[in-house]
């Protein structure tokens, strides 16, 4: 934990240095309980298309073929490649799903809402408040779920594996840290480092719970495509980022067939 606890401290530090205000408005500053239907809908179609929500989805679809789902989870708390036992894996995944609250608080901290102040801690109330409820229906939703669906785990302990409530909340807190992070002036390969890194720690959450035998791929995918979601339409509907999409899907349709076309804008800055 206290290397854990370090990182985010750098991370916190790093960041402050960047925290300057932008020609825009404050963080914060333009959070709504009044949204209007208009911009939920529009929130709703960008999360949904969202490589990181569908991506997922596709994913978990493709290891049912061939039961690659069950053959995976079998070979990963078997061989336990990356942490070593099942007991650290799994203790691993907690300290890793911490870390993501973390860096979200990071992110949520330093971005930038002026001079301190009344105004300051005002807009950091109304974000904290966008981001706590985008966090708390992303894990609340996994739980009914999960309660729903009652899919044994791969080690027998009870029927909660599906979907993976520790990937669900690492991947929701660490998309809210990435969209917070889009509204501090960085370096771009500074940016597109800590965007890496982000997402590791999502796939990092969701590989413990595998070797530790808690859950089957699919679990964490959906989890992950569920915390993503949430994220992104809660801080696109509430918070008004009207964000552009980094990552971008086309189809184009072709005699006989069509054309999935994907591009990353590598460096982009708000």
């Amino acid at each position: 934990m206290r290397r854990l606890r370090a990182v985010v401290l750098l991370a916190a530090l790093a960041l402050a240095g960047c925290a300057t205000l932008p020609g825009g408005p404050h963080w914060g500053q333009n959070v709504t309980v009044r949204p209007g239907w208009a911009r939920v809908r529009r929130a709703a179609v960008t999360a949904a298309t969202d490589p990181w929500v569908w991506g997922p989805l596709a994913g978990a679809a493709v290891l049912q073929v061939d039961n690659l789902d069950h053959r995976i989870s079998r070979w990963g708390r078997t061989h336990t490649p990356i942490f070593g036992s099942n007991a650290n894996a799994t203790r691993w995944s907690y300290r890793l799903r911490s870390a993501s609250v973390g860096v979200d608080i990071a992110a949520l901290l330093f971005a930038p809402s002026g001079p301190f102040g009344k105004t300051w801690l005002e807009d950091k109330a109304k974000g904290y408040l966008v981001n706590l409820v985008a966090a708390t229906t992303a894990i609340e939703s996994n739980t009914m779920i999960s309660r729903m669906v009652r899919r044994e785990r791969p080690n027998h302990v009870n029927d909660h594996s599906f979907p993976s409530n520790h990937t669900t909340a690492s991947a929701v807190y660490t998309r809210l840290a990435m969209l917070n992070l889009q509204q501090i002036p960085m370096n771009h390969g500074f940016r597109d480092a800590l965007d890496v890194g982000l997402h590791g720690l999502t796939f990092a959450t969701a590989w413990a719970r595998i070797e530790g035998g808690w859950h089957y791929p699919s679990d964490t995918l959906f989890g992950m495509a569920l915390g993503n979601f949430c994220a992104d339409f809660f801080t696109d509907t509430f918070m008004g980022f009207n964000r552009s999409p980094r990552e971008r899907v086309a189809f184009s349709p072709l005699p006989g067939g069509g054309l999935l076309t994907f591009s990353l804008a590598l460096g982009q800055q708000r």
